[in-house]
């Protein structure tokens, strides 16, 4: 039989070349189709680069368990109290402390000085040798020494000794901002419940700012702060948000906190005396020790005028710490030493009606002896005023320096001694001008 020229058998052979070719052509499609690349989404605001990997996060470090004990500098082989609570705090007798001479010029010397101090109130002290001027060594390879790395764990206390703090840090911190492995050293002991001590020098590396080669208070109220030359980075022990300052009353350095206070953005700052210490905990409770004591700036509700030409400041707030007073840093309580804990000086019943001036405000403890004969008087405000040398930049300028009671300010009075604690009076600071050259009467 045919069908349209062609017999069944060659009809059916057709239709199977024809279904053997569908599947030929199946396959292939199926070949294509898995090996064509799926095309990219662009998602609209988005890159279509590959996206970078993300990197670990970074460890957090436990708060540091251990005590800071920070010296205005001047410390007295015979100021016992300060000596034997930098032993005690890094385990009492026998505790082995390991001295940072590296602010010294001549750092080995200076080390074994205050190794043979401590060792006197029942330390085991011993020198760190590492110091940019520390003779016949190359302190880039010493801050990274294993033994000296060693030599640093080894040890339950820490202590810094005077001199340039700008030495210090160089020691310790690489060119390129990062730890040597002896600062991390340094840290670890810290932070495993060891003690911090430095005096002087070694207690303006305690905040994450310090003075680097600074200026005299009063041209830096003139002139102004800049990183890398009135100030640089510290080793912000004390944590970065507390400004620390040294050699404090006998120097009168309380006004050139300010301005670096403002410019690196600090509510509080601590100034401590020579031959005195500030004792800081785990908890961050301030223990005042020693000879004399330390001023606290709380600059939280202070502001400046920029209508003003040259510096100015209102509404901040000092105090003063006498020895055996705390404060703690985070709740702002104020204890008090025992001395003086019942005896609250009675505003209704001052001790004087003087006035209270002084022109000299930056001059040795001036700024202490006001506060004090403020706080007993029958007086609201006290005015200082501070000018320079004839001879100094620009010495028509000047300061006024007000302090002004509140509602907030409070004074205590020792039973013991003469000594007082002076809380919370209001400061205003303001430029004023001398009229220059002076003149005599005739």
């Amino acid at each position: 039989m045919k069908v349209t020229g062609l017999t069944l058998r060659q009809l059916g052979l057709h239709l199977c070349m024809l279904w053997l070719l569908a599947l030929a052509c199946a396959a292939q499609a199926a070949t294509t189709i898995q090996t064509t690349p799926v095309p990219k989404v662009q998602v609209p605001g988005k890159s279509s680069k590959p996206a970078k990997a993300v990197p670990p996060p970074k460890p957090v470090l436990a708060p540091p368990a251990g005590n800071l004990v920070i010296i205005g500098g001047g410390l007295r082989t015979e100021n016992a109290e300060v000596w034997q609570r930098i032993v005690q705090l890094a385990g009492g007798k026998g505790a082995r402390i390991g001295v940072f001479g590296s602010a010294s010029i001549n750092p080995e010397n200076a080390a074994q000085a205050t190794v043979n101090k401590l060792n006197q109130y029942g330390a085991q002290a011993f020198a760190i040798p590492l110091g940019v001027t520390w003779p016949n060594s190359d302190y880039r390879k010493a801050a990274e020494d294993p033994e000296t790395v060693a030599m640093i764990h080894s040890a339950t206390g820490i202590y810094f000794t005077g001199g340039d703090q700008a030495r210090i840090t160089r020691a310790l911190v690489r060119p390129d901002g990062s730890h040597t492995a002896a600062l991390d050293a340094v840290w670890d002991v810290y932070r495993d419940g060891g003690v911090v001590a430095g005096s002087s020098a070694g207690a303006a590396i305690m905040s994450t700012t310090m003075f680097y080669d600074a200026k005299p208070t009063l041209d830096m109220l003139k002139q102004g702060v800049n990183d890398g030359h009135e100030i640089a980075p510290g080793l912000g022990f004390i944590g970065d948000d507390v400004f620390v300052d040294q050699h404090l009353l006998v120097r009168g350095r309380f006004a050139r906190m300010i301005p670096v206070m403002l410019k690196k953005g600090y509510q509080i700052g601590l100034g401590i005396d020579e031959n005195t210490a500030m004792v800081v905990n785990a908890k961050r409770d301030v223990e005042i020790i020693g000879y004399s004591g330390a001023l606290l700036l709380d600059l939280s509700a202070a502001i400046t005028d920029r209508g003003i030409k040259g510096f100015n400041i209102s509404n901040a707030t000092i105090s003063y710490l006498d020895r055996g007073d705390k404060f703690n840093l985070v709740s702002r309580e104020f204890t008090p030493s025992p001395d003086k804990a019942d005896n609250k000086l009675d505003p209704n019943q001052p001790d004087t009606r003087e006035p209270v001036y002084t022109n000299d405000i930056l001059g040795n403890n001036a700024v202490l002896d006001l506060m004090v004969n403020l706080i007993d008087n029958a007086q609201q405000e006290a005015i200082g005023i501070a000018f320079g040398n004839p001879r100094d930049f620009n010495p028509e300028l000047g300061f006024e320096f007000r302090f002004s009671k509140t509602i907030n300010s409070v004074g205590y009075s020792s039973t013991e001694v003469e000594a007082y604690s002076v809380l919370k009076l209001r400061m205003d600071i303001r430029p004023i001008q001398l009229q220059q050259p002076l003149y005599r009467y005739r």
